[in-house]
């Protein structure tokens, strides 16, 4: 049975001894929330793939509550490491690195490497620090849905399959934390995520980004980069160019006089345009920020809605952006493109 707590004190306290005990505990971060077990049990770790349904060749992060923890699960770092701690830390920014040998190959897919971040939460951090041990943790969702940025997102996908859940209300960045491969030279963006390309290479100088590749079998070498991911149960389709808003509307059209219901995400300077054509329009806020905040919520939402097709306009790779269309783009059941 789950049990959903608010994040009091003594709640992180007593969800702190689950994990030591090898329980699962869904938890808030900054970016989304995380379904955490002991890095250092093997079993408890096992138990996240039973929960969510997941691949043993999708690797895991493990989270610190900082810095100077990060000795305990990752070995022979390059000095940027203490550069990127130091400017990201805590935060959405995750580093992958050579593994100690007491991580377990279940958490990183039989890699040599780890995926290590400290979280800028309050609570992800307390849990942490009370639990003593690192945190395993992907997000608190079935495998390949979309991400929860709510704990009743977390209840809808995995209540019956965890132990607890904490509630700390809606994250405040909602996309994942950047994924950066700092053994490569030059480092490598593996997934984008809430620290963006430009800050990085604010930094470091110039760094490489990851080109997505189709569906594979062998083990992947960051969460998140499975070409089909993060999708609502509705179709998605996504839609880039010039004319995109346009195209919005005419697929609308053609979808409901096949007996579709259709909804949309939007910014709030195309929802009342898309509203005009009879779309059911959640609305994404006015900038970037707010919908890389909001994104899986809408998502999530129009599925309640009970919606046959769900359309997006594409975002700009600037910033944010980066982040988001990486999402759509994982979660489109097709993209759909006319200059």
């Amino acid at each position: 049975m789950t049990e959903l707590l608010p994040a009091t004190p003594e709640q992180i306290a007593y969800a702190a001894d689950i994990l030591r005990r090898g329980g699962l505990v869904a938890f808030p971060t900054e970016t989304v929330y995380g379904l955490g077990a002991n890095a250092f049990d093997e079993q408890a770790v096992q138990r996240i793939f039973a929960a969510k349904g997941r691949p043993a060749s999708d690797p895991l992060i493990v989270h610190l509550s900082k810095a100077e923890q990060l000795e305990l699960v990752a070995c022979s770092f390059p000095d940027i490491v203490h550069t990127l701690a130091g400017k990201f830390w805590p935060g959405p920014l995750t580093l992958v690195l050579p593994k100690r040998e007491n991580i377990s190959d279940a958490i990183t897919a039989g890699l040599p490497t780890v995926a290590v971040r400290v979280p800028a939460h309050p609570i992800a951090l307390a849990l942490i620090e009370a639990a003593q041990v690192p945190v395993a943790a992907p997000s608190a969702n079935r495998f390949g849905h979309t991400s929860p940025t709510t704990a009743s997102h977390v209840w809808h996908d995995l209540a019956g399959r965890i132990d607890l859940i904490l509630d700390g209300g809606p994250t405040s960045l909602g996309v994942e934390s950047t994924v950066l491969d700092v053994v490569s030279t030059p480092p490598r963006i593996l997934r984008p995520g809430g620290v963006t390309r430009e800050m990085l290479e604010e930094v470091l100088g110039p760094v490489s980004l990851l080109v997505p590749s189709k569906n594979r079998s062998d083990s992947l070498p960051s969460p998140g980069l499975l070409e089909k991911h993060y999708a609502p149960h509705a179709r998605l389709l996504l839609f880039t160019g010039d004319n995109a808003l346009a195209l919005m509307a005419e697929e609308a059209q053609a979808a409901r006089q096949a007996g579709q219901k259709v909804g949309a995400l939007a910014l709030d300077e195309q929802a009342d345009f898309l509203e005009q054509h009879g779309l059911l329009v959640y609305r994404l806020g006015h900038d970037v920020n707010s919908a890389a905040r909001l994104i899986y919520a809408g998502m999530r939402w129009l599925d309640r809605q009970h919606v046959d097709v769900i359309l997006c306009c594409d975002f700009p790779e600037s910033g944010l952006g980066l982040a988001v269309r990486d999402r759509l783009r994982r979660a489109a059941s097709k993209i759909i493109h006319q200059d």
